[in-house]
């Protein structure tokens, strides 16, 4: 009887990993679409508020970041290949901060999917997180994107007259800073 359940769960386990690689381009967010509308809030933090180039105290959507390219980074403080991650992605952050051709066209922003404004915190002082981390406690930002596994990085391209375009969505794969960065340079064209 045992062996008989065992095989008849092998389906249906076959059956949920397959549906887990749907491809990208049914997504929300996916190459040259637009993102859905975004609205964060303005960090309260000064030095963050001055790297996005905010203003105000209410809320904000991704385009009015102050940047040609913006790299929004959806985590979750209990994936593993997320915490893995970290230390690349902050690698990827200096290198953007370091240089000055780079350092006022590309910006970097994280959003926590599922995680509270605590988890967020816990998450970016473990790590060290040295760019801003948003919470998605409900799932909101993560329903309107498509529900994308963790980590998912989402580039998006800001034109002249506020206009935007998403010029790289995808899940892991991060390969280290410096291949990523390149990536994402020839992809929006700042190189």
């Amino acid at each position: 009887m045992l062996k008989r359940l065992m095989l008849s769960a092998v389906p249906v386990v076959l059956c949920l990993v397959l549906s887990d690689l749907a491809p990208a381009a049914s997504l929300p967010g996916s190459k040259d679409d637009v993102l859905p509308t975004i609205n964060l809030t303005v960090p309260k933090n000064p030095d963050e508020k001055g790297y996005l180039g905010l203003s105000g105290s209410k809320l904000f959507k991704i385009p009015q970041i102050k940047a040609k390219v913006v790299i929004v980074e959806i985590f979750s403080m209990y994936c593993p290949i997320c915490q893995k991650d970290a230390p690349g992605i902050n690698e990827m952050y200096q290198a953007i901060e370091n240089n000055p051709d780079l350092k006022t066209r590309m910006k970097l922003i994280g959003i926590g999917a599922g995680n509270s404004p605590y988890e967020v915190e816990v998450y970016k002082k473990k790590y060290q997180v040295p760019f801003p981390l948003f919470a998605d406690g409900d799932f909101t930002i993560h329903k309107a994107i498509g529900e994308v596994r963790t980590p998912h990085f989402i580039v998006i391209k800001i034109n002249e007259g506020g206009t935007h375009q998403v010029i790289l969505s995808q899940s892991g794969d991060f390969q280290g800073a410096e291949p990523f960065l390149e990536l994402i340079l020839k992809a929006s064209g700042l190189n």
